[in-house]
């Protein structure tokens, strides 16, 4: 499937060359290889071929005209599809084997090859992982929450769906340049653009503070504990007396078995359970006041505590409730058509 998105079969096909020798020629391709490629795709249900050497697209195809630019060798694609290799490394090491491969560590590479990094933004965003859930409950209800930053937001998908959602509302995203770079066309479409302000930095620098939440979402899975460590901290010095943290991904509940996860062999990526997490959070000057599933995912409210453990803010609505089916939803990428 990765070659034949690589290539842009589908396309093609689509066009009207659907003869193997026209379709090889298109692509430059050598036809005898190609036609064991499609002839092996059309035996599991992915193109069809009403008469030898012609091929034509079926549903299960056409899905290829959105899902070419993830599955494209030549981008995030061909990263992630060549990480699966450095499993071994993962596995006998615990750390990633991603720069055995690539020369780089994930996050330099993608800093190294900017199409890359675009690719990526676009496939953990709305294009890859369709509208964020933002209508997910916080302790006390939203209605004195006035500012919101999202720490790690990548183009901005979950911010601009939940301002939308919530009009009396400001927001912040935090990311680096390239990634904030090319949020504006998710906050456009939202109609929200006007109340964004954009912080292109490092979520491991000071993040703007005194906002009344913070949203960590689909990032803490991206880093081992030590870094998941450090971005809670960023997030209670920020958060002060009075705001809380909300965390989606990279916690999950307490009977989750675990899994094998993409961002393990990319960036050594960690997901905890609940009462790691909870320990963690403490650490950063955090505690954990609800946990459940909600909005598809498993949401995570902390907020500050003093030196001596005292909540800095008031968690006076909600229990503590543990549990859900699974971990939430599925937060790993999009996953290739089977070939």
């Amino acid at each position: 499937m990765h070659v034949v998105a690589t290539l842009r079969i589908a396309e093609h096909v689509e066009a009207g060359a659907g003869a193997i020798e026209k379709l090889a020629g298109a692509v430059g391709c050598d036809a005898r290889a190609l036609h064991g490629v499609l002839s092996h795709l059309v035996h599991k249900g992915v193109f069809v071929e009403p008469a030898p050497g012609e091929f034509a697209l079926n549903d299960t195809a056409r899905q290829l005209f959105d899902g070419s630019k993830f599955l494209d060798l030549n981008g995030i694609g061909g990263r992630m599809a060549a990480a699966w290799a450095t499993l071994p490394t993962y596995v006998r090491t615990g750390r990633p084997g991603y720069p055995e491969v690539f020369g780089l560590p994930f996050w330099e590479d993608l800093a190294a090859h900017p199409e890359v990094a675009k690719s990526f933004d676009s496939m953990i965003g709305p294009a890859g992982h369709g509208t964020p859930g933002a209508d997910f409950e916080i302790t006390g209800g939203w209605e004195n929450v006035r500012s919101v930053v999202d720490v790690g937001g990548g183009t901005g998908g979950m911010l601009a769906e939940l301002l939308r959602i919530r009009p009396e509302a400001l927001g912040t995203l935090v990311d680096l340049p390239g990634t904030v770079a090319r949020a504006g066309a998710n906050f456009d479409a939202a109609g929200v653009a006007d109340r964004v302000t954009l912080a292109a930095q490092s979520f491991f620098d000071a993040l703007p503070a005194g906002s009344d939440l913070y949203l960590v979402r689909h990032v803490l899975n991206d880093w081992p504990d030590e870094e998941t460590l450090a971005i809670l901290r960023r997030c209670a010095e920020a958060a002060g007396s009075g705001g809380r943290v909300v965390v989606m991904g990279g916690v999950s509940p307490d009977d989750s078995p675990r899994r094998l996860d993409i961002e393990m062999l990319l960036v050594g990526g960690v997901t905890n359970s609940l009462s790691e997490f909870r320990e963690m959070a403490r650490q950063a000057g955090l505690e954990v006041v609800r946990a459940e599933c909600q909005a598809r995912e498993f949401v995570v409210e902390c907020l500050r505590v003093s030196s001596s453990g005292k909540l800095l803010a008031s968690a006076d609505k909600g229990p503590l409730a543990v549990g859900c089916q699974g971990a939430g939803r599925d937060v790993s990428p999009p996953e290739p058509l089977e070939p």
